[in-house]
């Protein structure tokens, strides 16, 4: 991870392979994009209850943003947003917590 605490919690439904989604399965610390409005942000995902997720399934994850800076006074729990990898959509979801993200956001210096 980048060297602090998780930022926020989140659902995340991965599309199944014929809706355009992964071929295979993501696992805890996968880095795609956080596409959330309307601009990605890097962040890496860290499962809560599982390993990995197969298209098609859905896992809580916590989020470390590379930037929290950036997105401190955006963020709202029961927002949405997708994932994505470069310009290719292969999930979405829903925040559903706030962790440490402002407190991250005041120490950044990345």
């Amino acid at each position: 991870m980048y060297g602090h605490d998780p930022d926020i919690e989140v659902e995340i439904t991965f599309l199944k392979t014929d809706e355009g989604g992964r071929r295979g399965y993501a696992v805890s610390g996968y880095r795609p994009q956080f596409f959330y409005h309307g601009e990605d942000h890097d962040a890496v995902q860290e499962f809560v209850d599982r390993e990995r997720v197969y298209p098609g399934g859905t896992v809580t994850a916590q989020l470390q943003l590379l930037h929290p800076e950036l997105l401190f006074d955006q963020i709202r729990v029961n927002e949405t947003f997708e994932i994505r990898e470069g310009f290719r959509t292969v999930g979405h979801g829903k925040i559903t917590r706030i962790l440490k993200l402002s407190e991250n956001a005041a120490t950044s210096n990345r």
